[in-house]
């Protein structure tokens, strides 16, 4: 799963759409491409944006929620707390 969490993060514009979803959650493929075009310049296609949504959804970083014929996009920081539990930061106290 963490090696999934890692290539998702490798890429810029997935980066970007996780920004965007921290920045409001709950959005849907539109509104997505319309603020990465809006606020990264981003000139990706609907299609291409939704293959990055899938790359982050089966990594566990975005998780959809259909209402009607929409999907809304959610971010998930689970895997991320996974990966930082994985290499915790020592105690001032401790030797490095």
């Amino acid at each position: 799963m963490a090696a999934d969490v890692f290539k998702a993060l490798a890429d810029a514009t997935r980066r970007a759409i996780l920004d965007e979803l921290q920045d409001r959650d709950g959005q849907s493929l539109f509104e997505l491409c319309t603020r990465l075009t809006m606020r990264h310049g981003l000139g990706s296609s609907r299609q291409a944006v939704s293959q990055h949504l899938d790359i982050l959804e089966e990594a566990g970083l975005v998780t959809v929620r259909r209402e009607g014929r929409y999907k809304f996009h959610h971010l998930d920081t689970g895997p991320l707390r996974e990966i930082a539990s994985r290499w915790p930061v020592p105690d001032e106290g401790e030797a490095r």
